[in-house]
C-alpha cells in the first residue's frame, strides 16, 4: 500500500532544502519556483521577461498571478510569525527551519 503522496518524498526533501537540481519537476515548474524566489528574496527584480518566459513554457496569466498571491501570502504569514516570535511545536517541524528559507 502506498501512502497519499509518498511518490513526492524525495521531490519535498529537495524543495526543504532549497535544491532545485534534486527535485523531481519539470522544467516549467523550476522556472516558476525561480520566480517565486525571486518573488520572496528581491520582488522589485521580476522583469516583464522572466514573467514572459513563464508565458512561453505555458503557464497562464491566471497561473502566475496565482504564485504571486500564494507566494506573497505565505511571506506575509512568514514575517508576521518571525515579528511574533512564533514558532511551530516541534512535532509539526522535527527538522527545524528548512534551508530553502535560512540560505
Amino acid at each position: 500500500m502506498q501512502l497519499q503522496g509518498e511518490q513526492y518524498v524525495d521531490t519535498a526533501v529537495a524543495l526543504r532544502a532549497g535544491n532545485l537540481d534534486l527535485a523531481t519537476i519539470t522544467p516549467a515548474e523550476r522556472l516558476l519556483l525561480e520566480f517565486v524566489e525571486t518573488l520572496t528574496r528581491h520582488a522589485y527584480k521580476i522583469t516583464d521577461e522572466q514573467v514572459q518566459g513563464l508565458r512561453d513554457v505555458g503557464w497562464s496569466d491566471a497561473q502566475i498571478a496565482e504564485a504571486v498571491y500564494d507566494g506573497a501570502l505565505f511571506n506575509l504569514f512568514v514575517r508576521l510569525a518571525d515579528a511574533f516570535d512564533i514558532h511551530p511545536p516541534p512535532m509539526m517541524d522535527p527538522d527545524g527551519v528548512p534551508t530553502a528559507v535560512t540560505g
